[in-house]
């Protein structure tokens, strides 16, 4: 039987040597990001998971929010953000 190479395949290991390693590892990339713990916007715990493709729940609170679909908060909706917390602060004045 062969050797086990242990703890360098990660969960792309599941596709074998099929797809290619870009790929492989775009994966891996992606469900480690998907899976790390992330902030909650309501209460502020490290508790928040994945429900659904792009729906988001803190497990402390039970605050539900819509996100990206591998990530809380992707980078175009912190810019969409900041543009309207912008607008918002020129239109106070």
């Amino acid at each position: 039987m062969a050797k086990r190479k242990s703890g360098r395949v990660g969960s792309a290991g599941r596709f074998g040597a099929r797809y290619g390693r870009v790929a492989r590892r775009r994966v891996a990339d992606i469900e480690h990001d998907m899976h790390d713990s992330h902030a909650c916007p309501e209460c502020g715990a490290d508790n928040v998971s994945r429900a659904g493709t792009g729906i988001w729940q803190c497990g402390t609170c039970d605050y539900e929010f819509a996100g990206g679909t591998y990530r809380p908060a992707t980078p175009a909706g912190r810019t969409v953000s900041r543009s309207i917390r912008a607008a918002l602060s020129d239109s106070d004045e």
